[in-house]
């Protein structure tokens, strides 16, 4: 799957425009445009802001079959934290190549 198409498909099936997205997150149209068509890959930080925009939680533009409703908390709370503080450093350090590449094997791994 890739992170762009399904970002669109949240944003058009929850009726709302790039601009919309662009007020909501402050992140800059033209941004929204690129990540939507593929050209780059966003952050987790910037997938963060894209989850509050929509109104869905950052797990799920990673693993978008996973409904897990928004009120259920995620096992292991602190160990969790820890480790995707750890995992945040690292993501934001990579060039957008390697970050487009980790989400791709991402999406295999949560469709297999």
């Amino acid at each position: 799957m890739n992170i762009g198409k399904h970002l669109r498909t949240l944003r058009e099936t929850r009726g709302l425009s790039q601009g919309d997205i662009e007020r909501r997150s402050g992140l800059l149209r033209s941004y929204i445009s690129r990540v939507e068509g593929g050209y780059t890959a966003p952050s987790l930080v910037t997938l963060e802001k894209f989850a509050k925009a929509l109104g869905v939680d950052s797990y799920q533009l990673l693993f978008p079959n996973n409904g897990r409703p928004r009120s259920a908390q995620p096992p292991n709370q602190g160990t969790r934290s820890k480790s995707l503080k750890k995992l945040l450093k690292l993501y934001e350090s990579m060039p957008s190549s390697n970050r487009r590449l980790l989400l791709a094997v991402a999406f295999k791994l949560a469709k297999s």
